[in-house]
């Protein structure tokens, strides 16, 4: 899902992939229905969280060795 959103998806056609792949799930009968339902819960926990969504910018190799006292 951040992998969508890193290449420009929208929040709601993210939402549509995974109500898709859900759906498809409770189509095929491959896991169980409580099982779905656990896993739809925790992708749209994910989804409301706006952290999972944030770009972190990687630390510089200097950035790091200012942080450690090495010059």
């Amino acid at each position: 899902m951040v992998d969508l959103w890193h290449r420009g998806s929208r929040f709601d056609e993210i939402r549509l992939y995974v109500e898709g792949y859900l759906a498809c799930l409770r189509h095929s009968s491959s896991i169980e229905p409580y099982l779905i339902h656990r896993l739809e819960e925790e992708i749209f926990r994910f989804l409301r969280d706006p952290s999972n969504f944030e770009y972190l910018s990687p630390q510089t190799q200097t950035q790091t060795e200012a942080d450690y006292g090495y010059y």
